[in-house]
């Protein structure tokens, strides 16, 4: 009688759980703009404006991440071959979703978006002047589609795990969106603890770090675009390094003079890369999925030609790394940020594995394949 006892209460919990996450609709929430959205029921049809947020799909529709979309601006299959060659061998639909090319500040041809009856268009924050300029927010309030403004690049990571927790609470996935945003803010708590550490033994000055952004995408000659307080430069504070670009820049990108970067003669450099499609002068690292090491240093050797790299002290100190460019905005930039940490200050994170980090995401949370054929981060050996 007991047991039978126990076992009715340990139902009965799993069930009051399971129901306490269960969205009631119709709900208002407050999206990344701070903008109040009333959604009227479960979203069944989406547009992504940023169809890399689909890595925000994988954890709340596990089972089938691309099974609401309905039209996006497939950012995954121009920027990262290899993760999109494994999403739509492992989920086909991904084949078949309309790609309206729209810009990545939100552009986008709204008739045509209109005939796949979206009922929801989940948009980048950095999009909203634009998506407000053009009118399309306007036009969609009148016929009432709700546009949700979620946030992986300008606060990353404030914004990027509780993007994560606002799109499951819409979608009526708010558990699977809870539970990530419990690992992140876990394994974010343990880098600031590090951090902290890390920057005390060295008389609380942080490690002065560029990060170069795409570095080598549009060839030899290409240098050196960075970050201030957006995207990388977040991710690169949060690791425990000064950013550099911060001191340089006005906006928050652009390209700094080689002849700048030498003046501050950093530390550590950064290298951002990836496998992008049909950049036929590209020198870049080919960081990602099915990549080779040799590839990586032979890219490494050409970047590293370019003019000044071989004065800086960050090259005499080996002390130069490549890090996956997707990572910049991307729900799961934790990964970063432990590898940044992990570059800044050795000692202290030695015993953490960023990749590993990664790994544990895509197991746990997504029902994306585990790969054991990942190349996120690099350490040029020259």
């Amino acid at each position: 009688m007991r047991n039978l006892v126990v076992s009715l209460v340990v139902v009965l919990s799993s069930l009051f759980s399971v129901c306490s996450y269960a969205t009631t609709y119709p709900l208002t929430v407050t999206d990344m703009a701070g903008r109040h959205v009333k959604i009227n029921s479960e979203p069944q049809r989406l547009v992504l404006q940023d169809g890399r947020d689909a890595m925000m799909l994988a954890v709340l529709d596990k089972d089938a991440p691309f099974k609401r979309v309905v039209a996006w601006n497939n950012i995954l299959k121009k920027n990262d071959v290899g993760l999109w060659t494994r999403l739509v061998k492992q989920w086909p639909k991904g084949n078949d979703i309309l790609d309206m090319n729209f810009g990545d500040s939100g552009e986008l041809n709204l008739e045509e978006v209109l005939t796949h009856r979206p009922d929801l268009l989940v948009a980048e924050l950095r999009s909203k002047p634009a998506l407000e300029q053009g009118g399309v927010i306007r036009t969609l309030k009148k016929l009432d589609v709700p546009v949700l403004f979620i946030d992986t690049a300008e606060h990353p990571i404030k914004n990027a795990p509780a993007s994560v927790k606002l799109l499951g609470k819409v979608l009526n996935k708010e558990a699977n969106g809870q539970a990530y945003y419990d690992f992140y803010q876990a394994h974010l708590k343990h880098v600031k603890e590090g951090v902290k550490a890390a920057v005390a033994m060295q008389g609380g000055k942080r490690t002065n770090v560029f990060i170069e952004a795409h570095a080598g995408l549009k060839g030899a000659n290409d240098c050196c675009f960075t970050h201030n307080h957006f995207g990388w430069a977040d991710l690169v504070e949060a690791a425990g390094g000064h950013n550099l670009g911060s001191e340089l820049l006005k906006g928050p990108t652009g390209v700094v003079a080689m002849e700048k970067v030498l003046a501050l003669d950093p530390q550590v450099y950064v290298m951002t890369g990836s496998q992008w499609r049909g950049k036929s002068k590209s020198i870049a690292l080919p960081l990602g999925y099915d990549v080779k090491e040799q590839s990586v240093q032979t890219s490494f050797t050409h970047l590293l030609s370019r003019p000044g790299f071989k004065q800086m002290a960050a090259y005499k100190n080996q002390r130069i790394y490549g890090v996956y460019h997707q990572f910049y905005n991307h729900p799961y930039n934790i990964v970063a940020i432990e590898g940044l940490a992990k570059d800044f200050y050795p000692e202290q994170f030695k015993n953490i594995d960023p990749t590993e980090t990664y790994q544990t995401i895509l197991t746990r949370f997504t029902d994306i394949k585990r790969d054991d054929h990942l190349t996120l981060f690099s350490h040029a050996k020259e």
